[in-house]
């Protein structure tokens, strides 16, 4: 059973970034998905697929493992490069702009 401990990164749908500063542990499949032939959804027979443990630390998911006997990769956060304009949301709708706004 070999598992992945990493942070999440955040959706690409919101530009917040909640869910993003847990840990999570998740299983890597044993087995391959399969495609229903009647109806043509996938599917596994693999259950430890559907776990996903989440954690407060690094260290909390680390220990978890080694006491479990699972072994696991672990994948680093990159972090995000800081994007502070200097005048912030409202330079869109001033009125002493050097350059002509549009849509």
């Amino acid at each position: 059973m070999r598992a992945r401990i990493y942070q999440p990164a955040k959706t690409a749908m919101q530009s917040g970034t909640a869910k993003t500063h847990q840990w999570v542990l998740d299983f890597a499949p044993e087995t391959s998905r399969e495609i229903d032939p009647l109806m043509g959804w996938t599917s596994s027979s693999d259950m430890q697929g559907q776990v996903r443990l989440r954690f407060e630390t690094q260290a909390e998911a680390e220990v978890y493992a080694r006491e479990h006997d699972i072994d696991y990769d672990l994948l680093l956060p990159q972090p995000r490069k800081v994007n502070i304009r200097p005048r912030g949301y409202g330079d869109n709708f001033a009125t002493d702009r050097r350059t002509v706004w549009t849509h």
